[in-house]
């Protein structure tokens, strides 16, 4: 299938409309952009972007529809999900191409990604009827008291460049059956992708006669984030980036005390005890690493290695990355493709330099790859940087394939370095020992959103909430309780007697 067999299969063509209020495409009273693809530098097609009064009646149209869908039963709401993720599964492989070539992952990868929107669908649709409250005990006789939990209103989701399609799907999908309504403002990067979800789902929002605004789509660059941002009559942002940037976007969000969902940098390590399945770690380690060319929140980027097994783990690890694959992530046989663009070569490029005046030493080199296949410049290999834990650049995440390998002699050593990076994403440890497994997990232990055992940091299941501490921001996504942060709780007390005893003893007579 050529690209313009795969563009129309999703219905984008040469030009697309970047702006829906769910049903509607606005019209293009915009600029155009283009989406450049970095597995070969060509450009992919042009998209509008949305302008400040298209936005304004993306708004406004949400607005509306909230006040219609909040009252839909929730089991009903949850109905519409599970058709949006029978929808997906028909273009399961289609999607997850284009998100192949639009992002630069491995095709593998890129169906992987739609498949998880598929499972979150599944998964919000079970929920759609377990949105449960709490049931207490009053201190008055002849009272029930409760909790219930209300719909926000309007959702904005903020998505990053690395998984382009499935964590708009975590917010989306939960939001929805929790009866807000969404707007969607994907990264610049990766326009396309959004544009033929948008596509997919307005099929299913029109045949079950859903209000226009439900859930809608803008498309350009930090100026739509920031009308999101700023804007009153979004409830909650719900926004995936750096850290520079979720630290700009709860401050202006809280300062107008609406709420918000952050997800932001990770620095994650693995620790590898001495009593590890090598084979096991081996394969953790490196897929952690150069999975998505390093362009994951939970991509390992530190490995923490006992000194007894130091040197022979270091050789195997050596000798795994010579045999890896680099170039076209539609072919299947290929490891590891592109970054997003040439800005995210020049950052691998300046921390490749930092970590050499900094002291580390480059046990597996770097480098922009070129020629035959690399013609987009956005090609690069994956290194391998021996360094002390202390370096200054090792407390920084550069979204690229580089590693860095340090050892250590004691557990509570080990589990130090891995706590005293300022993000707090996803970790790991490597160990047969249950004594060792316990103490990582326990209060003494890791200090991540995510801590796992004898696998890597990346990966995470949709059942789990997904999120991190300190500059991660905290947020969480997607399983277990989250679904409470797309709502408001409210406390409610009943008084069925015929007195009106008061709380706290308090006696109050007329």
């Amino acid at each position: 299938m050529n690209t313009e067999q795969l563009l129309n299969s999703l219905n984008i063509s040469a030009i697309n409309h970047g702006t829906a209020t769910g049903l509607v495409w606005l019209n293009n009273d915009s600029e155009k952009s283009n989406s450049y693809s970095p597995v070969d530098g060509n450009i992919i097609a042009e998209y509008f972007t949305t302008s400040e009064e298209n936005y304004n009646l993306v708004i406004e149209k949400s607005l509306e529809a909230f006040n219609v869908w909040k009252l839909w039963p929730a089991p009903k709401r949850g109905e519409v999900v599970r058709q949006i993720g029978e929808a997906l599964r028909h273009k399961r492989e289609d999607l997850g191409r284009l998100v192949s070539y639009e992002m630069g992952k491995s095709l593998q990868e890129g169906i992987g990604e739609v498949q998880e929107m598929i499972d979150i669908c599944d998964y919000a649709t079970g929920l759609s009827r377990q949105l449960y409250g709490m049931t207490t005990h009053s201190e008055r006789p002849g009272h029930r008291m409760f909790e219930q939990w209300h719909p926000l209103g309007v959702v904005g989701i903020i998505s990053a460049f690395n998984f382009p399609v499935a964590v708009w799907s975590w917010n989306a999908m939960i939001a929805l059956v929790c009866g807000n309504v969404c707007v969607w403002k994907p990264s610049e990067k990766t326009p396309l992708t959004a544009i033929a979800c948008q596509h997919v789902i307005k099929t299913v929002l029109e045949k079950n006669n859903i209000p226009e605004g439900v859930l809608s789509l803008l498309n350009g660059n930090r100026i739509c984030g920031e009308w999101l941002t700023n804007d009153k009559r979004v409830n909650l942002i719900s926004a995936t980036g750096s850290t520079a940037m979720g630290r700009e976007v709860g401050k202006v969000v809280s300062s107008r005390f609406g709420k918000s969902i952050l997800e932001l940098g990770g620095n994650n390590a693995i620790i590898v005890c001495e009593d590890a399945d090598l084979k096991i770690a081996i394969t953790a380690c490196v897929f952690g690493a150069v999975g998505t060319a390093g362009q994951r929140c939970t991509t390992t980027r530190r490995l923490i290695i006992h000194s007894s097994i130091y040197e022979k783990f270091k050789d195997q690890l050596v000798k795994a990355y010579s045999q890896l694959k680099i170039g076209n992530p539609l072919i299947q046989e290929n490891h590891m493709g592109p970054l997003i663009d040439k800005d995210a070569v020049e950052k691998y490029l300046h921390t490749i330099s930092l970590i050499k005046e900094q002291g580390g030493n480059m046990i597996v080199e770097g480098g922009v790859l070129s020629g035959s296949g690399f013609e987009s410049g956005c090609y690069v290999k994956p290194c391998i940087a021996e360094v002390s834990h202390d370096l200054a650049i090792v407390k920084t995440e550069t979204f690229a394939p580089i590693l860095y390998f340090m050892k250590y002699t004691d557990l509570d050593e080990a589990i130090n370095i891995q706590n005293e990076v300022p993000q707090g994403l996803s970790s790991a440890i490597m160990t047969t020992d249950i004594r060792k497994s316990e103490l990582f997990l326990s209060h003494a232990g890791s200090d991540c959103g995510i801590a796992n055992v004898n696998i890597g940091t990346s990966g995470a299941e949709i059942g789990g909430a997904f999120g991190g501490e300190k500059e991660t921001g905290g947020g969480r996504e997607s399983g277990s309780d989250s679904w409470k942060s797309y709502m408001r709780r409210q406390t409610v007390t009943i008084n069925y007697s015929s007195k009106l005893p008061l709380a706290q003893g308090i006696s109050f007579e007329l």
